[in-house]
Parts: C-alpha cells; structure tokens; sequence
C-alpha cells in the first residue's frame, strides 16, 4: 500500500475506476455526485481514455451499452432522478449481459427531491427499478477507503459474471472527505470477451449484442440463463460485516453511512450495560441471509436503521424468517438518523422485552 491521501469520496470513486482499468466514462451532471464527472474529465484524458458528457442520462447508459459491447471497462455515475432515466438501459444491458458499473450517490425522494442524503433507492436498485426479471450487484460502501477497494472490485465482478454492478453510496460519503491508501497495483481480473463486439477481420463468426427475441422460446432461455448466473452470485458474492454480535442483548442492522453512526452508537450503549451488535450489509444484492440467521437467536429483538421509511427492513425480516422480532427507525427527506435518536430506540426495545 502507498501513502494515504485526503481525498473527496466522489473522486475517489473516479480515481479507483481509473486505476482498475475505465478507460470509458458516460455521465451526466446531478449533486450530489457531479464531482466523479469532473474528476473523470479531468483524469480519463490523462490515462489515454474518453471522457464524455452526455446530452442526458437516457443517452448516457445507452453510450455505456455500447462501450460494453466492445468488451471494454465502462462506468456511468449519476443520483436518484438520474438513476430512474437510467432504467431502461439498465434492463436491456442486463438482458445483453453487459458487464459495466453504475454509480448512484443517492440523495433523498421522491419526485425531484433534494440534495441531501438518502437511502431511499433501495428497492430500485437491489429489486431491478427497471422491466424484466434482472438483477444487478449493488455493493454499498461506507467508507472513502471502501468507496476505493469496492469500486475496483466491483469492476472484477461486472467481468467474472457479465453483470453490471452498481455501486450505491449517498451524499454524505460521495461529499465527504477522509485518507484513502491506495495499493501499488490493483488486483484486475482478466477474462477472456469472446462474445465482444470487436470487428471479425473475417476470422470469425459475427458476435451479436442485443436485448430481443421475438421467439418465446429463445427469450426463456435468455431469463433461464440470467437465473442460473444469479443463483452462483448469490451462492459467492454476499459480502457482510458484522460486528460485537456475540451475545448481543439487540442486534441492529444498517447499511452504508448509517452504519458508521451505529457504530458510534455501541459505546455509548455500552456505558449503560446494554451490548449493541451491527450487521452492516456490504452487498444489498445478493443480501447476505445467511449471516442474519447465524445470529437468528441470539439478540432479544432486531433493530433496522436506515434513511428512508424502511426498504431494507424487508429482506431483514424474510432474513431471519420469523426467528426474532424486527423493529425500525427510520429518517427521511436528507434528515439523518443521530446517535442518541437510535439509542433511545434501543432501550424503548429492551424496556418492552
């Protein structure tokens, strides 16, 4: 690892997509996340790539979708209104099997909304906020260093299962500023694209990118095959944090920037002799069930804490399947959850039980 760097969380982000080998950006200014474009302006020339603003949203996941056909590392970025033009091309390039990564430093809902923070693309991002039956890999940093790791991560994954990943932050990490250590060199993965669009010189038959099928038959097997990738993402990819879980008298569940509150909540529970455990979710998509029932039994309730009216808390409660009670706190419009709010919460719990 090299020195570490005060750096914005939005650059960051353009700088780890650099490093883990973008070569092409399509985006479209909106705050709270402008920040990644003007980086990626600035840097992709440097580093030999292409830059482009896009006359919209709409035009620019559709440029993605064509740079993804040629087998090259893509990223576009935007924030919630954004990310809603975004969906149709995001399903098409799905049904393609376009690897590329999407960027959404969502800010809070609905309509036009404002430009403070919010967790309230949750469904959208991790239900498929567009038509069809397709996931995408939604990873959600918490951290300017996890902005960074995930990031390059999140463009091995797009390549090792022909997905795209998104990356889901918020306007407090994409604005805030913290020291990132980069590594030397980045662990890329290289996979073979054999099914790119890169021109045959006549050696080959043509490869075709497309999202359509008028023949029934065919286009169950394209959902048939999507499936299939899903379920071996959802078998390898779920990645979680947990935290002072063992013996915990409650158990609270947070994602992203909430879960650095949560965090600062467990001392101060603790000077009241109540142990606090975090299950942060890393990957929203696959959801990783698995680690909420290892904890199933062990807390005397759950506690889901989020900034919206309580989108997670749905998979937290098909999670644990009725095994234990879950209860949320939730803010919303840019309000943002404080420690002694989520402290209190918690011994409203434990006072009841």
């Amino acid at each position: 690892m090299g020195e570490k760097v005060l750096m914005k969380g939005n650059e960051v982000i353009g700088e780890a997509a650099i490093r883990a080998g973008c070569r092409y950006y399509f985006g479209y200014p909106i705050t709270p996340q402008t920040e990644i474009a003007h980086y990626m302006a600035k840097k992709m020339p440097e580093a030999g790539g292409v830059f482009l603003q896009a006359e919209s949203e709409i035009a620019a996941i559709n440029m993605v979708y064509g740079a993804a056909s040629t087998g090259a590392r893509v990223m576009t970025s935007s924030s919630s209104p954004g990310m809603s033009l975004k969906q149709e091309g995001i399903s098409y390039a799905s049904c393609a099997q376009l690897p590329a990564v999407i960027v959404n430093i969502v800010r809070c809902g609905p309509g036009l909304g404002g430009i403070l923070p919010g967790q309230c693309d949750y469904f959208q991002a991790v239900k498929g906020g567009g038509h069809g039956d397709y996931k995408m890999v939604v990873i959600a940093p918490s951290s300017v260093q996890e902005l960074y790791e995930l990031t390059v991560e999140a463009f091995n994954i797009a390549d090792k299962y022909r997905i795209l990943v998104m990356i889901m932050g918020d306007g407090i990490l994409g604005q805030m500023m913290e020291p990132v250590e980069f590594k030397d060199k980045e662990e890329i993965i290289t996979v073979e694209k054999n099914w790119a669009v890169t021109g045959t010189q006549m050696k080959r038959e043509h490869n075709v990118i497309t999202s359509i099928s008028t023949d029934p038959e065919v286009m169950e097997r394209w959902n048939l095959t999507l499936q299939e990738k899903y379920a071996l993402i959802t078998e390898n990819e779920p990645k979680v944090e947990s935290f002072n879980c063992e013996n915990a008298d409650i158990i609270v569940t947070a994602f992203g920037s909430v879960a650095r509150i949560v965090k600062s909540v467990i001392p101060m529970a603790q000077k009241e002799g109540i142990k606090v455990g975090l299950i942060r979710p890393i990957t929203l998509w696959p959801f990783p069930e698995s680690e909420f029932q290892k904890y199933a039994d062990v807390p005397k309730a759950f506690l889901d804490v989020e900034m919206n009216a309580g989108q997670m808390l749905e998979d937290v409660k098909m999670a644990l399947n009725g095994k234990n009670e879950v209860h949320f706190h939730g803010r919303m419009g840019g309000m943002v959850p404080n420690q002694q709010d989520i402290l209190n919460k918690i011994k409203e719990i434990l006072k009841n039980k």
